[in-house]
């Protein structure tokens, strides 16, 4: 797969996250929570949650979502065979774009962990 943010690498349905949601590792900090399962897949895959109600101004929740998707895309060799949910929560988008490399790095460690 390389480093590449495919069609494939994405949770694209309602029955994906609910697949996550039903049974889900969590990987939680102040302002992002992280869920993760196990998939049969041999590459893990990313959804996004932002609420509105979170996050107000749409340019904050595009900006997250990228920083996110970048990360994912940095981070995926590493990560386990997993299906991801990333949820934002309040506060979030008071942080700078390094705040949120940071905290996803640690939360991604910290899912890799769980997961073994």
């Amino acid at each position: 797969m390389g480093e590449q943010f495919t069609r494939e690498l994405r949770l694209l349905t309602p029955i994906h996250f609910k697949f996550v949601f039903d049974d889900a590792t969590p990987a939680v900090s102040p302002q992002l929570t992280i869920l993760a399962r196990s998939n049969s897949l041999d590459f893990p895959r990313l959804g996004i949650t932002i609420a509105k109600k979170r996050v107000k101004l749409a340019h904050d929740r595009n900006r997250i979502k990228r920083l996110i998707r970048e990360s994912f895309r940095k981070h995926q060799l590493e990560l386990p065979k997993t299906d991801i949910i990333v949820i934002g929560k309040n506060g979030l988008d008071k942080l700078s774009n390094e705040e949120i490399f940071n905290l996803l790095n640690k939360l991604w460690k910290k899912l890799s962990h769980r997961c073994k």
